[in-house]
C-alpha cells in the first residue's frame, strides 16, 4: 500500500500509531485474562471428571440390582426434562453455568418395587447430573478459547503488522521531507549566491 509523502500524512500516520499503542495494552490485558479462564476451565472439567469417576463407581455397585427383573425401568427416572443454565459474561464472553436438571418424575407405587429403587433411581441421576455438568463446562472451555484465539489474532496484528508498519511509515515519511527541506535549503543557497554574484557584477 502506497503513502502519500506529506505533512498531512505523517500527522495522520502518527494519531494511527499512538491509537495503536494506546489499544494495544488492552487487548494483552484481556489475552491474559482468556489465558487465566481457559487454565480455569480445564481445572474444572478436570476435577468435575473425578467427580463422575467417584459416582461411576458407586452406580456399578448397583449394577447387579438393575440387572434383576424387575416391573420398572430405573434408567426411564433418569431421563432428562430439561437442563436449566444461564449465562455470565466473562472477560467480553457470554459463558454457560450449571443451574439445575429436571428429570422425569417416577410413576410407581413404592410397595411395587424393590427396596433399592429409589437410591438407584437418586445415584443414576447424579451421574446424568455430573455428566452434563461436565458438557456444559466443555461448552464454557470453547467459548473461552475461541475468544482466545480471536484475541490473540488481533494482539499478533497489532504487534508484528499495524504498529510496525505505521512506525516504518512515519520514519519514511520523515526522511523524505528532511531530504526536501535539504534540498530546498541548498536551493536557496544556490539562488542567494547567483543574486550576490549578479549585483557583484553589475
Amino acid at each position: 500500500m502506497t503513502i502519500k509523502l506529506t505533512k498531512n500524512e505523517l500527522r495522520a500516520q502518527q494519531i494511527r500509531l499512538t491509537q495503536f499503542q494506546r489499544y494495544l495494552p488492552t487487548l494483552q490485558l484481556k489475552k491474559a485474562m482468556l489465558q487465566f479462564e481457559v487454565s480455569l476451565a480445564w481445572m474444572e472439567i478436570q476435577k468435575l471428571q473425578e467427580e463422575f469417576d467417584a459416582i461411576w463407581v458407586r452406580v456399578a455397585e448397583f449394577s447387579p440390582f438393575l440387572l434383576e427383573k424387575v416391573t420398572v425401568n430405573i434408567a426411564q427416572y433418569a431421563e432428562i426434562v430439561h437442563v436449566k443454565k444461564h449465562y455470565e459474561n466473562i472477560a467480553g464472553v457470554e459463558i454457560p453455568i450449571f443451574k439445575k436438571i429436571a428429570f422425569r418424575e417416577p410413576e410407581y407405587f413404592l410397595f411395587d418395587t424393590p427396596v433399592w429403587t429409589e437410591r438407584a433411581t437418586e445415584i443414576l441421576r447424579e451421574l446424568v447430573t455430573a455428566k452434563e455438568k461436565i458438557a456444559i463446562a466443555e461448552e464454557k472451555k470453547r467459548a473461552l478459547e475461541k475468544e482466545l484465539r480471536e484475541v490473540s489474532i488481533r494482539v499478533n496484528l497489532f504487534e508484528k503488522v499495524l504498529i510496525p508498519r505505521s512506525q516504518e511509515n512515519i520514519k519514511k515519511i520523515r526522511i523524505f521531507l528532511g531530504d526536501q527541506q535539504l534540498s530546498a535549503v541548498a536551493q536557496a543557497k544556490v539562488a542567494k549566491r547567483k543574486i550576490f554574484m549578479r549585483k557583484a557584477a553589475v
